[in-house]
């Protein structure tokens, strides 16, 4: 087996639901986004570079699935979500008006320069991704809401969107790759 520089007992596996690696440990069952304690990072960037990118398609940036792009985003749900509740409140009971508000303060914000969406998503964005500074990961086309991957699609990599609705919430969208 090839030496992933992890510590002993972590091995990368790859999410297939956000089509990214991540670290496991198989004494433990801990899963984990960023390569735990100890880990030599030259030798795990040589192994990623060997065994988890996508490289070998011609055109394509190195590791970037085709067809798909990242994305991050910071979501403020509102009581009409199809989910109101979140990591942050257990029950979200602001209006939609009201999260339209919240979420024009962020914008006017990341647009200042004030801060960025991944400085803000982690304690702002009522979405789990707010843990990796809103980072979705991959997806292609059918793999989002229609109207997060409608504007997603048409943005430029640094790009921010504005204000996108859908029944999750209100979205602002920043295209990574």
């Amino acid at each position: 087996m090839a030496d992933t520089g992890l510590p002993p007992n972590w091995e990368v596996r790859h999410s297939n639901s956000k089509n990214l690696p991540y670290y496991f440990n198989s004494v433990e069952r801990t899963s984990r986004w960023e390569p735990p304690a100890g880990t030599d990072s030259e030798k795990l960037k040589h192994y990623m570079a060997a065994h988890h990118s996508a490289g070998s398609r011609s055109g394509a940036a190195p590791g970037v699935p085709e067809g798909k792009i990242r994305a991050a985003h910071l979501l403020v749900k509102h009581r009409e979500s199809r989910r109101p509740s979140s990591w942050r409140e257990a029950e979200i009971t602001r209006t939609k008006d009201e999260a339209m508000e919240i979420i024009k303060a962020h914008e006017n914000t990341i647009r200042s320069g004030a801060a960025s969406l991944g400085d803000l998503a982690p304690t702002e964005s009522d979405c789990s991704s707010a843990r990796k500074r809103g980072d979705l990961g991959y997806f292609g086309r059918g793999e989002m809401q229609k109207e997060f991957e409608d504007v997603a699609f048409t943005l430029k990599v640094g790009e921010l969107s504005d204000v996108v609705s859908t029944a999750s919430g209100l979205h602002l969208i920043e295209r990574l790759e």
